[in-house]
């Protein structure tokens, strides 16, 4: 039996909270930013959660999460 593996963009990009949520950053954020609005920047800062309907995509891919 082969050995399950993380993906390494998943590993890259999400991060397992304590209580069971997946954290990950916020798209849209990296260039062309000239054109969009101070606003618009600002709220893209930070990150947030991974929406439900996405868990079991992620657990797939982060099998050793435990999710």
């Amino acid at each position: 039996m082969p050995k399950m593996k993380t993906k390494s963009s998943a590993k890259k990009r999400f991060r397992v909270r304590p209580g069971g949520t997946v954290k990950r950053g916020q798209a849209f954020k990296r260039h062309i930013l000239t054109k969009k609005t101070t606003k618009n920047k600002r709220h893209l800062r930070g990150a947030v959660n991974v929406h439900e309907t996405n868990m079991g995509s992620i657990a797939q891919m982060l099998p050793m999460a435990g999710l």
